[in-house]
């Protein structure tokens, strides 16, 4: 997309209880975003946008007072814990009707910052889409690494276009944003979602970075939930491949009774009660995982034709921040570069 105007850039940074990691976030992505203005890259009152995704640390309060420091921070607060996809799906949703383009990163920021700029860059160059890529996973595990690389071979395989290495750093414009809000699944796989959008799309790589404090909020059952979220919102192969695992269980006990009746015919009967019971549990547990799978489509159906709320927002400081904004009579633009001057020393 190609700007006829220098482009308002809102930065949305989920977080939930970031006390630890937000002192040193703060500062960096605020010296980031204010350089991109003093280079005019970026419109001069862009945005830094925290989502409390129902914290229950110091993280609020934190923002709080980030948001009454510097006008360049501003806070959105949920009313309890929706989830990471819900925390972006909220802070691009409140920004889309202000941003012409929006960047969304953690906060501990293992996705490198310093790519903020190219990305920015990419996106004058007429780019709609672009993907920050791992192209180090060092810093992984080796459990999370393996783990990392089966989910996506299996994504592949089951023909979800999915960005290898990806996670959630990316930037996306006003008319990215705008189509992605018109997809209403309560639980949407972003990843998997923005690639069948279709808009110009290009990658920048860059070496995950050590987390700096605070624990991952990524454990194998969230992981896991993750995974499992993004085959079931793509794809009906689980539902596929228990009737192919039907029908061969079928064909198996087929062939089965026609050896039974052959034993039958030449007087050898084979009576084992150890080999029924084994078959019972056998397709007994079969059935069961089967059920399981479809109940978990049915369940999501039930979730989503209920039509309630993604998350309910308790504090918006972000709106309000364009409405003051815009009863100010005096040169806004002038402000905030006078503004930033003044503070870019406080920044670094």
């Amino acid at each position: 997309m190609k700007f006829t105007h220098t482009p308002r850039l809102t930065i949305v940074v989920p977080c939930n209880n970031e006390a630890p990691v937000l002192p040193t976030t703060a500062p960096v992505l605020a010296d980031l975003l204010t350089r991109l203005m003093h280079e005019r890259a970026v419109a001069t009152d862009s945005k830094i946008l925290f989502v409390d995704d129902g914290s229950q640390d110091q993280t609020w309060p934190l923002i709080a007072k980030y948001t009454q420091e510097d006008r360049i921070f501003t806070g959105l607060k949920f009313s309890r814990n929706y989830g990471q996809e819900a925390a972006l799906m909220g802070g691009m949703q409140t920004a889309s009707a202000y941003s012409d383009m929006i960047i969304t990163i953690d906060a501990d920021l293992q996705d490198d910052p310093r790519l903020i700029p190219d990305m920015v860059a990419q996106a004058h160059a007429g780019y709609d889409v672009v993907y920050g890529v791992r192209n180090d996973r060092s810093t992984d595990s080796w459990f999370k690494r393996t783990s990392a690389e089966g989910f996506y071979w299996v994504m592949g395989k089951l023909g979800v276009d999915l960005i290898p290495n990806h996670s959630d750093f990316r930037l996306l414009t006003q008319p990215v944003v705008s189509a992605l809000m018109d997809c209403q699944e309560r639980k949407p796989f972003i990843r998997g979602i923005i690639p069948q959008l279709g808009f110009p799309a290009t990658k920048l790589y860059y070496k995950r970075q050590p987390r700096q404090a605070g624990v991952s909020k990524y454990p194998l059952r969230k992981m896991l939930r993750f995974a499992l979220d993004g085959i079931l919102s793509f794809s009906i192969a689980p539902i596929r491949a228990v009737l192919y695992a039907g029908l061969v269980i079928c064909t198996g006990a087929l062939v089965m009774l026609l050896w039974i009746l052959v034993q039958h015919l030449r007087g050898t009967v084979v009576t084992g009660w150890s080999s029924i019971m084994a078959s019972l549990w056998f397709l007994g547990g079969f059935q069961l995982i089967a059920i399981s799978i479809i109940g978990e489509y049915v369940g999501r159906t039930f979730t989503e034709v209920k039509h309630r709320p993604r998350f309910i927002i308790q504090t918006d400081t972000y709106t309000s921040s364009f409405a003051r904004q815009q009863s100010q009579p005096t040169d806004t633009v002038a402000f905030y570069r006078k503004h930033h001057v003044l503070k870019s020393g406080g920044h670094s």
